[in-house]
Formats: structure tokens, sequence, C-alpha cells
């Protein structure tokens, strides 16, 4: 016989305060002579990974993704090649910052030490697993909750749960709200982290 049921899908979602944040912050620097290029990025490099530790960073949490030297050539205004050689030097670290309140205010030093591309920002939670059993518990109330309702609008009554199925869903997912700003400091506005799972119970039909 052909067993009669009833599914539904829900989701749960908990949101949460960040406390920490993942960023790039790049260091670039060009001259006519390569050995003047490298030097130049190195003194602004040292100094913005000194300023990051000077805030509080671990230096555990800076960490050099890419470092890069290449050569372009140089056009005339008409866009001729002039024969010159103008190098280019590219350093950039990936910082961990794990105070998110300072993360303003630390960008804004970085600038002035010498940082000149910043891109990237991840706003994340540490620990997300209370989170996650929270919104696993939420997913499948409500699944049960519209599976009720599903049965209710057809006329019929749940029997047992069949099957149950939990997906965790995606990487937490960022909610941005309007960036604030202190003084100078460069606006920066973490939002809210969403923990998203999705929950789906078959029952069958009495």
């Amino acid at each position: 016989p052909i067993q009669r049921t009833i599914s539904a899908n829900a989701q749960g979602q908990v949101y949460l305060t960040p406390d920490l944040a993942r960023i790039m912050i790049g260091v670039h620097s060009q001259n006519s002579s390569v050995t003047a290029a490298l030097e130049e990025n190195n003194a602004k490099a040292q100094a913005v990974a000194e300023a990051l530790i000077a805030l509080g960073v671990d230096p555990k949490d800076v960490q050099t993704s890419s470092f890069s030297v290449y050569p372009q050539q140089v056009f005339s205004p008409t866009g001729e090649m002039t024969g010159e050689v103008t190098y280019m030097v590219d350093n950039t670290v990936n910082v961990t910052v794990r105070d998110v309140t300072k993360l303003g205010s630390m960008l804004d030093t970085v600038i002035n030490t010498g940082a000149n591309s910043i891109n990237g920002i991840e706003f994340d939670v540490q620990n997300k697993e209370e989170a996650l059993i929270a919104a696993r518990k939420l997913a499948i109330e409500n699944a049960k909750k519209q599976a009720g309702e599903i049965a209710e609008a057809a006329g019929v009554t749940l029997g047992q749960i069949v099957t149950v199925s939990v997906n965790n869903g995606s990487s937490p997912i960022p909610m941005y709200d309007k960036a604030m700003q202190g003084g100078s400091a460069v606006p920066i506005s973490a939002g809210q982290i969403v923990i998203s799972v999705d929950a789906t119970i078959t029952y069958e039909i009495q």
C-alpha cells in the first residue's frame, strides 16, 4: 500500500552580535628602482605590524597572505611606451581582530601608519555552538507547527514521524546596520550575524 505522508520544511534563525573580525590589510609601493620600492614597502609594512601589536593584536593573528614584486611599463600621455619601468611591490596580511569595538580606530591607525589597501572585512562569532543548538531546535519546532497547520487545512490527522532531516545551512550571514563612528575613526559597524538552520519533518497521515 502507498504510504500517505505530509512533509513540512521550516527554518530557525538566531541573531548574534559579532565578537570577531577578519580583515585584509595591504601596503602598496612603487618606484623606478626595485630596491627603493622594496625598502619603502618593508618599512611601511613593519610600521603597520608594530601599530597592530601596539593596539593589542596578537602577533599570531597577523598572517601574510600575499607578497609580490612586478614591473610595469610606463606609458606617455599619448599611450606610447616610454621604455621606462616602474616596480610595484604589494604586501598583504590577514588580521584577526578579537575586539571589534577597536576595529574602527585600528583601521584609522594603520592607514595613517602606511597601509593603503583595506578590504575583505568579515565579521564572525568565536563560539557558535550554543546558537546552532538553539537554531536547530527552533527549526524543528517551526517544522512541526507547519506540519500541524497543513494537516488541519487538509482535514487529516498526523501520525508518527517518519523522517527528520536537519541542515545547518551556510556560513553565518552578516546583517549590516548603519555605520557608526566616534571621533576620527574609520566608520565601521559589525551589525549582526545570523545563524540559520533548515529542518524537514515527514509525518504519516492517519
